[in-house]
């Protein structure tokens, strides 16, 4: 297994494809990981809530974990998506990755309920008492109602098992003084693409993104490049991708990446409900995008831009 405690660079927030009649599509998702390898992604991190996870069943949630570990091989690491907003059911969750080789786990704090500062601290203490897995923890207020304050994370960052968190407040500020206060070697990742850059300058390990289900290539090159301080070059490639960034948000993400991704031909766009395909105003200046930063020609291939 890999250590985490090592953890840089660019991983994708894989998406879960679904065939027609939403069963989940397990030639896609092979497919889509194969292309994450070849273009050089630095780990994958699969059943988060970019992968629509909230809609998956507990069976077909361990499957698609078991076939991303077993498409991997090994050659990156696979952290786990393992959260929720019942802390009994979280840890439940996390006993049943134990035999898949998972290298670690990405947890979402809880949504919804609007824990305190303690009971987010107290939450993410019952579940690295849980498991010997590292946890990275996964800050995203906009969707959860509540923000992991810079203190609790540092707090935190004590217990040997909790290894980094996914930012995605986006207070560059807040990533600073997490950066500042929490125990050296812990990792602070961003959960945004378009702040990268900045997270990496204030001391960020890399990304946990969206737009790398679509350009792994160039979202490694871009994560790598700022990593190694070639900055120039890096605000470059930076101001290419930001369209996508950008674009994969217009409407609630995942939407938007699986429409593109299908654009791609690499899998269906099916969706669970309450999600629904985009309307085609959007769906229009999404496939621009993708023409503009040549993930598509004009036959509708994708173009595999390997990193240098």
């Amino acid at each position: 297994m890999w250590d985490l405690r090592d953890l840089r660079g660019c991983g994708t927030a894989l998406v879960t494809p679904f065939r027609s009649k939403g069963e989940v599509d397990e030639a896609a998702l092979r497919r889509l990981v194969t292309y994450q390898l070849q273009e050089g992604i630095d780990f994958l991190v699969p059943c988060g809530t970019t992968g629509e996870s909230p809609t998956l069943g507990h069976e077909e949630y361990l499957r698609v974990i078991s076939l991303v570990v077993k498409e991997a091989k090994g050659k990156v690491p696979v952290v786990a998506g393992a959260g929720g907003n019942c802390t009994r059911k979280v840890i439940d969750l996390i006993q049943a990755l134990q035999p898949l080789d998972v290298d670690g786990i990405l947890s979402v704090s809880p949504y919804y309920n609007k824990p305190t500062q303690e009971g987010l601290y107290q939450h993410y203490c019952a579940i690295a008492a849980s498991t010997d897995l590292p946890i990275i923890l996964y800050n995203v207020p906009s969707r959860t109602s509540s923000n992991i304050a810079p203190q609790t994370v540092a707090r935190l960052s004590r217990i040997p098992n909790i290894v980094g968190v996914k930012e995605a407040s986006g207070n560059l500020v807040q990533v600073s003084e997490i950066v500042r206060t929490a125990e050296p070697g812990f990792r602070v990742i961003s959960g945004d693409d378009a702040l990268t850059l900045p997270m990496i300058g204030v001391g960020g390990v890399g990304v946990i993104s969206v737009a790398a289900n679509e350009a792994p290539g160039p979202m490694s090159k871009l994560v790598r490049l700022a990593l190694e301080n070639h900055w120039e070059e890096a605000r470059k490639l930076n101001a290419h991708l930001l369209p996508l960034m950008q674009a994969n948000f217009i409407e609630t993400s995942p939407i938007p990446v699986k429409a593109a991704l299908a654009m791609m031909g690499l899998i269906k766009e099916v969706y669970r409900l309450p999600l629904v395909p985009m309307s085609a105003e959007n769906r229009a200046r999404l496939e621009k995008v993708l023409y503009d930063v040549t993930l598509l020609k004009r036959e509708k291939t994708p173009a595999l831009l390997h990193p240098k």
